[in-house]
């Protein structure tokens, strides 16, 4: 893979439709490089996120300005290899899940951000139990008022946690993270619906179709109300190959 450094931690930026993600030969080692260098934002991006950032210039901003953009998409994986950028697919809840366990056995301070009162609930019970000294010195759903998010933002700022995870859906989530996150150190990643299958309400697609890479159809049988969002998928094809 010339397309990167030999350092795992290293990583180098390319762009998918002009939107920037990075090559790396290990999203953890990226992650933890990234914690030790003072901390900064990561971004999942995957061919529907793609699409949405060329539409929105606020989301298209917060994905710019990201210091990791990992490639959690088939999609976004064939594109690069059309480039002849060499990368594996590195799924975002994967990453999150070890960056936790990571952050258990180093005395990482954790945050939690959004998912629903029920999940974030259960999270607050079950996660200490998985990840055994896991310090969680914040966890607060997504469903508060208005009036509320700007003490919580204060609270959280004031905590210096190491790893911030942020489930707030697209874009909010890369936005929100944006904004909150300028002048904090730790390591900031929003995670989409990572919390609802942690917490075993929502599953994750059975192992051969992520070997077959139809995740995305998996979802749509969950969540058929996506197919609208999915009519993004033939729409990123076609320009990657219309651009390639």
């Amino acid at each position: 893979m010339d397309s990167v450094t030999t350092s795992p931690h290293d990583h180098r930026r390319c762009h998918v439709l002009g939107v920037p993600v990075d090559a790396c030969r290990d999203v953890q080692a990226a992650a933890l490089g990234l914690h030790a260098n003072g901390g900064g934002r990561i971004v999942t991006l995957n061919a529907e996120m793609t699409m949405a950032a060329r539409d929105d210039q606020q989301l298209g901003a917060a994905i710019q300005t990201a210091q990791l953009v990992i490639p959690d998409g088939a999609g976004v994986v064939w594109a690069l290899s059309k480039q002849g950028v060499r990368v594996v697919k590195s799924a975002g809840i994967e990453l999150a899940w070890s960056l936790l366990s990571y952050a258990a056995s180093h005395g990482w301070r954790v945050a939690l951000i959004g998912a629903s009162p029920a999940v974030m609930e259960s999270l607050r019970m079950s996660l200490p139990q998985k990840f055994p000294g896991l310090n969680l010195v914040f966890a607060v759903d997504g469903y508060q008022s208005d009036q509320a998010w700007p003490g919580l933002e204060s609270e959280l700022k004031t905590l210096q946690a190491d790893l911030v995870l942020i489930a707030l859906g697209v874009p909010r989530q890369e936005t929100w993270s944006q904004r909150v996150q300028q002048g904090q150190s730790g390591l900031w990643m929003g995670v989409g619906g990572s919390f609802d299958v942690w917490a075993g309400t929502k599953k994750r697609a059975p192992n051969w179709m992520c070997r077959m890479q139809i995740e995305w159809l998996y979802r749509l049988l969950q969540e058929p109300s996506r197919w609208e969002r999915m009519l993004a998928l033939p729409a990123f094809v076609w320009q990657v190959v219309k651009t390639g």
